[in-house]
């Protein structure tokens, strides 16, 4: 998100009650300059935004920005990507609402030009410019991974995307979600590209069912996020801790 109101309007639809998970004062540091010093600590890690409301944004700016992260990160950087459901922070940024889906795919199209480097132009609905450049260009195309549960969502992810993010499924719910995307990529031609879906469990983690999903088709899961696994106040320690469990049970053999 860019902004968040005091008072949200607009019902969350990843929960029973329509409230989000976050509030007003939740922090919400940007995520390219943390990416970026998360990147210059490491050199194994993949980075992620999980996800992005793009619609929101200027599609220049941000093709500079994750192409620059994917030239500084040797290709560690994926774009997470979704529509956004808070219609009050569109309403703030002057955007249309209604029209985010079909102004996020025109974006990606876009995006994926301007990563291309060299001179490009595009004449769309949402965007038309003639032809210009953003360098440097990053050495290959930036992977796109689009969220959202709906079956709009699901297509767009089939037929545009390198990637799916989910936004929290039971167990029992992703073997049905697998299926849905193999068929519609099938469809759309494009069973032979990489892609990935990364799920995050609303259900206790166990690794018989890690495994079971993921001969399934399941690529990549999520660990509880610290604010949910150890409260919303915890000390660096405490995370450590976490994680050093949860790859000891569950990613080691």
């Amino acid at each position: 998100h860019g902004v968040f109101p005091q008072n949200v309007k607009a019902p969350y639809p990843y929960s029973d009650d329509g409230l989000p998970p976050m509030t007003a004062d939740s922090d919400y540091p940007d995520c390219w300059v943390s990416i970026a010093f998360m990147a210059a600590a490491t050199t194994r890690l993949r980075f992620t935004t999980a996800v992005y409301v793009l619609p929101l944004r200027n599609p220049f700016e941000v093709a500079r920005a994750t192409g620059t992260l994917s030239l500084l990160s040797n290709e560690r950087f994926v774009l997470g990507i979704g529509t956004g459901w808070m219609k009050d922070e569109f309403d703030i940024y002057g955007v249309d609402f209604h029209t985010r889906g079909k102004r996020m795919d025109e974006m990606v199209e876009v995006l994926r030009k301007l990563w291309g480097g060299g001179m490009v132009e595009h004449h769309g609905q949402f965007f038309d410019f003639e032809q210009l450049q953003i360098a440097p260009a990053p050495r290959c195309q930036v992977p796109v991974y689009t969220g959202g549960g709906s079956a709009i969502a699901l297509r767009r992810a089939a037929y545009t995307a390198d990637g799916w993010i989910g936004a929290g499924n039971t167990a029992e719910e992703v073997p049905g979600i697998l299926a849905e995307l193999a068929r519609m990529r099938a469809e759309a031609g494009r069973s032979d590209l990489p892609f990935e879906t990364i799920i995050g469990l609303t259900t206790p983690h166990d690794r018989d069912t890690l495994q079971r999903l993921g001969e399934q088709g399941m690529s990549a899961g999520v660990n509880a996020p610290f604010e949910f696994s150890l409260g919303r106040r915890s000390t660096l320690e405490q995370k450590k801790r976490a994680m050093e469990d949860f790859a000891e049970k569950m990613i080691k053999c």
